[in-house]
């Protein structure tokens, strides 16, 4: 059942009571001199569009220019400016990252990098839930990065196509306050705050937080969040620096995602007294009395960084988090020839996920012979278990999508129960070496890992272990001419486990692959213009495929994906801002036993996406953005059978500082941002004729920011 906006809001309000004594206690605090945490720019709080450094792709504080790989930063603003809801969305123009593959359904942050799904994320450099699943609310994240190629030199398992890394807000030294409410499409409620200060000159805090309420795309269901993200900093000498942060969040509607087939979302219906119709983007398979979605993320972590002498640092870093979730719901099976009717399924259970992880480095710089060193040595260990049960109804009364009628009941979800525990561990020990010498830069670096996957059936009292090593390696070499212009080329690798069973006592190998990437970069001295491309050749091996026939597994499947990047962000002056970015595909299978897959581009991936953001500020005190965004064709299957038409989207933002037409609302402005102006019908992808998903539809948010 949806809810009306002012109800809404008083929940929310309810809910939040905490932040006001948060509120009263900052205004009772007394201003101190703001102090800077030595390389906070590199993981910190960045201005306007163009971030100078990053510390993801090398755990060091290292300027973008100088990095040799592709390294994308979104920073908080421009989050903000273009009203993104997730992390999924804060990505859109984002080269080479397809975001939103699943269209409406917003239950994760699923995303396809340089060809390759399930991108793994990171929060604050460690591993945060696994695959896809988890979510964190973006208004709790200072920047997004996107650090593209192998990665696990540094990381250890991980995606071919690289990782998302999310900084949380945390203490910077400075006075925070600032209030935000917002109501928008599908009755949305939303409000947040950010406060923070100096306790006392050792001392720093900071609270951010935010609750929303809106209903989903599908007519009937609804989204709700609280989340809350304290942090604390400790400065006790200039060499020490201990930061203590938490993440509570929990959703008690977190959201929907199903499956549509072919026709009716990508092709009109053929037959029946709706031929030629397509099935509306807010209709609902599932039912609003079956439906539940439940999720609450919990997440304790501690950064200690100390400084030895003038040119070593030990940096330190510990999370544990838990993630619970239930979720059930009824998925569309097929279309009958009425052109009317759909077919469902039942399916629903729990997924509870535990995790800790831990990194430990030691940086140290020294000269040798007329080259600049940056060593690093460190080692970092995670350990995850996930329980896991699930379950099915087939005997499911269908439903008349031109009449839907809901209260479905009387479901058991007993048929095909699994109820299993994986248990992940994993041991990296890696070094690292940055060296400088005039205008050259070269990076090396070498790990070795331990790892284990045992997975237990608990209904069949059974379990299977998985135990290999795995080494890894990375190599960069980067020149900057006098202009600033700097090309680069560099090569890594990565591994992820596999945990299919071989059937045999001898489990498979790792997936592998490989990378060779050739860049060029630019910035300019004043920090204001900043572009990069790139061209890659990235070849993941040992996959497992099934014989279409016997259905026997092999490790003999290989995908390799090339592509070419390229990403310009400038500030123009005069209150203009851009943002643009291409970014072209090509992917192939390479070897399998399912002749129809050979030779074909995976399913889902589009060839070419673009994108350009402009944003201008005057100085009268409004404020315009305007975004496109293109999705090119992708294939619907893995045999290439049809394909998925392209799209543009279009994306406005309006927006007014009351401060300045009026001195006494000095840090209030106005926002509305819509994304899909023209509400453009389309089909974000296709897996198969029967894994489609339509696209979100127009919304609408306006929002009243106070800073104080």
């Amino acid at each position: 059942m949806t809810t009306s906006t002012p109800a809404a809001f008083l929940r929310l309000l309810l809910l939040s009571t905490a932040l006001f004594p948060l509120a009263t206690f900052a205004q009772e605090t007394t201003p101190l001199d703001p102090i800077t945490v030595e390389g906070a720019d590199a993981d910190g709080p960045v201005e306007g569009y163009i971030a100078g450094s990053t510390r993801s792709s090398t755990k060091t504080a290292m300027p973008l220019r100088r990095v040799a790989q592709t390294v994308n930063v979104v920073p908080a603003l421009q989050i903000e400016d273009q009203g993104a809801e997730s992390v999924a969305q804060a990505l859109r123009y984002t080269p080479g990252v397809f975001t939103e593959y699943r269209g409406s359904s917003n239950l994760h942050d699923e995303m396809y990098m340089r060809g390759f799904g399930y991108v793994p994320r990171f929060l604050d450099g460690l591993s945060f839930g696994l695959n896809s699943f988890g979510q964190i609310d973006p208004f709790l994240l200072e920047r997004i990065e996107a650090v593209k190629g192998p990665s696990s030199v540094l990381y250890g398992q991980a995606n071919p196509g690289g990782l998302v890394n999310l900084t949380t807000k945390k203490p910077t030294g400075q006075r925070i306050r600032r209030l935000i409410f917002a109501s928008g499409s599908h009755d949305r409620a939303e409000m947040g705050f950010d406060f923070g200060d100096r306790l006392s000159d050792t001392l720093d805090w900071r609270m951010a937080g935010t609750a929303w309420r809106v209903d989903t795309q599908e007519k009937g269901l609804e989204q709700e969040r609280l989340s809350f993200a304290p942090s604390l900093r400790w400065r006790p000498t200039d060499e020490t620096t201990l930061t203590v942060s938490a993440i509570y969040q929990t959703e008690p509607e977190a959201g929907y995602r199903n499956f549509r087939e072919r026709i009716g979302t990508l092709d009109p219906i053929v037959d029946g007294v709706r031929a030629g119709d397509f099935v509306p983007g807010d209709f609902l398979v599932s039912d609003p009395d079956f439906q539940k979605s439940t999720r609450e993320t919990r997440s304790l972590a501690a950064e200690l960084e100390h400084r030895i002498g003038s040119d070593t640092v030990l940096r330190a870093k510990l999370r544990a988090t838990g993630i619970d979730t239930e979720y059930r719901t009824l998925t569309w099976g097929a279309l009958a020839d009425d052109g009317v009717t759909i077919s469902r399924t039942a399916s629903g259970g729990t997924d509870d996920l535990r995790q800790a992880g831990a990194d430990v480095g030691v940086e140290h710089r020294l000269d040798l012979g007329g080259t600049q060193h940056t060593i690093l040595a460190g080692v970092d260990w995670q350990k995850t278990r996930r329980d896991y049960a699930w379950a099915y109804d087939f005997d499911v009364p269908s439903i008349d999508w031109t009449n839907p009628v809901y209260g479905v009941s009387g479901l058991s979800l007993t048929d095909r129960p699994s109820d299993t525990r994986t248990d992940i561990r994993q041991t990296g020990l890696y070094l690292q070496d940055q060296i400088s010498w005039g205008s050259w830069d070269a990076s090396f670096g070498l790990r070795f890992d331990d790892f284990s996957t045992e997975i237990t059936d608990n209904l069949a009292g059974s379990s299977e272990t998985f135990e290999d090593t795995a080494i890894t390696g990375r190599a960069g070499l980067l020149y900057t001419f006098a202009n600033g212009i700097a090309p680069y080329v560099s090569y890594s690798t990565s591994f992820e486990p596999v945990t299919d069973s071989s059937g045999t006592s001898t489990p498979f190998d790792p997936t592998e692959a490989e990378q060779v990437e050739v860049g060029v970069k630019w910035a300019s001295s004043d920090g204001r213009l900043f572009a990069q491309a790139a061209v890659f050749d990235l070849t993941q091996s040992g996959v497992i495929v099934y014989d279409p026939v016997t259905f026997e597994p092999s490790q003999i499947g290989e995908i390799e994906s090339r592509g070419f990047e390229i990403e310009g962000r400038a500030d123009l002056g005069s209150g203009w801002s851009l943002i643009g970015s291409y970014a072209y595909l090509d992917a192939e299978v390479t070897d399998t036993v399912r002749p129809a897959e050979l030779g074909k581009m995976p399913a889902r991936l589009p060839k070419s996406l673009a994108s350009l953001w402009a944003h201008y500020k005057s100085q009268n005190g409004w404020n315009a953005g305007l975004g496109l965004r293109y999705i090119g064709e992708s294939w619907g299957d893995a045999a290439n059978s049809f394909d998925v038409g392209d799209v543009t989207l279009l994306d406005v933002a309006f927006g007014y500082d009351l401060g300045a037409v009026n001195p006494q609302l000095e840090g209030l402005s106005a926002r509305v941002n819509v994304q899909n102006l023209t509400d453009e019908f389309y089909t974000a992808s296709c897996a198969s004729a029967y894994a489609c998903f339509v696209g979100s539809e127009r919304t609408v948010k306006a929002s009243i920011d106070y800073r104080f």
